[in-house]
């Protein structure tokens, strides 16, 4: 569960906002042929890699369909307009953010946030609304958990811990692996758990699962711990910003281990912190760059020339995202809230860059997961599994 938030300053800065709102979702000062839609993105603070990524997707998502002449509602083309604020991965800042861009922006719907920590302090101000949001990157299952107007475009941590300790046993032979994770965040813990039951399940032993804080910079305790216990894979399910130094110090340490990861290791800057101690560790994803499919190849050319670099997770989910909300506004013929809700939860067989995605009346996608390789500082194809 997330940490309850300053209530008494969010109701105050809510009914402000409140009081500034007005007209109908969608119109407000734009005109009657703009879609307003909001974007929840980390752009400042700990995972801002993440964050640009996002607003960088999301602003090409839209000129792309803007060009093509705007999302056909009705009969009538509209453009789409981008309302793209900071949340900085902070828990009372998302709130405070999802609060303006429903009640002074009235946006239609909200792509965002990103972590499972930041999405968890909005989802609920959006389900109250009764806007559709979804959420490109945040796993945590307790995102959409009994909201109706909650989606999300990846997939979820139990599958991703499954996968993870699926291919610590069977891909690298593993019997014996340590935990080290961030207790203060939902996505770290939420991954660590399922991780651990399911590497136990397959067989497995988990000799050590050691905790720390966010900011922490010191290991070192921990890491003495672990490696007294003699595992073969070490799971970090932090996230890039934190995991560089965590391996750097295991290997000062004389940790010889398999480091292995989650999603949440996906941005350029793992191995322009991490250098030449990230090679050969592994990590799931959700997609790569480099599949051998038209829709990424497009992608990735496309991003390349609009921001020179390869586009990561962050970046591919909320291409998906945007493009899951923009048919889903031109099936409803409508910028009712409800009309668009019903529609992405009716998603069938969008084909994304991150893969096939259907919510099969749920509001979680059914698509696989990639494990990749840090090697010769690239992230490499390792294999993929499906649920």
């Amino acid at each position: 569960m997330f940490r309850r938030i300053g209530r008494g300053a969010l109701a105050a800065a809510a009914a402000a906002i409140l009081l500034s709102g007005c007209g109908s979702p969608g119109g407000s000062g734009d005109g009657a042929d703009v879609i307003k839609i909001g974007v929840s993105a980390p752009i400042t603070g700990d995972i801002a890699a993440l964050g640009q990524s996002t607003r960088n997707a999301a602003e090409m998502a839209a000129e792309e369909v803007n060009a093509a002449g705007g999302i056909n509602v009705g009969g009538k083309k509209l453009k789409v307009r981008m309302i793209i604020e900071d949340d900085q991965n902070d828990q009372v800042q998302t709130a405070n953010v999802f609060q303006k861009l429903i009640h002074q922006d009235q946006v239609v719907a909200i792509i965002g946030s990103m972590s499972s920590k930041a999405t968890n302090a909005g989802a609920p101000i959006a389900e109250e609304a009764k806007v559709p949001t979804i959420s490109p990157w945040a796993t945590n299952p307790e995102v959409t958990q009994d909201k109706p107007y909650v989606f999300r475009a990846c997939f979820i941590d139990p599958f991703q811990g499954y996968v993870a300790a699926k291919f610590a046993r069977e891909q690298l032979g593993a019997q014996r692996a340590a935990v080290l994770y961030d207790v203060a965040s939902d996505y770290n813990k939420g991954l660590a758990e399922v991780f651990r039951q399911e590497f136990e399940k397959m067989g497995g032993t988990i000799t050590a699962y050691e905790t720390y804080t966010t900011q922490d910079k010191d290991f070192s305790a921990q890491l003495t711990k672990i490696k007294a216990t003699h595992p073969e894979v070490l799971f970090l399910p932090n996230y890039f910003n934190e995991v560089p130094l965590q391996v750097q110090q295991a290997r000062k340490l004389g940790l010889n281990v398999t480091f292995l990861g989650g999603d949440g290791w996906d941005s350029p800057k793992l191995v322009e912190l991490g250098g030449a101690d990230m090679e050969g560790t592994y990590f799931t994803n959700h997609y790569t760059p480099t599949a051998d499919s038209s829709a990424v190849k497009e992608f990735v050319e496309k991003y390349k020339a609009k921001y020179g670099q390869v586009p990561d997770a962050a970046a591919a989910l909320t291409y998906d995202a945007a493009r899951i909300l923009f048919q889903a506004i031109e099936r409803a013929g409508s910028l009712g809230r409800d009309q668009i809700r019903d529609a992405i939860a009716a998603t069938e067989g969008f084909q994304g860059v991150t893969g096939t995605i259907t919510y099969a009346g749920k509001n979680d996608p059914v698509k696989p997961a990639v494990v990749l390789k840090i090697e010769g500082g690239e992230f490499r194809y390792e294999t993929t599994v499906n649920p």
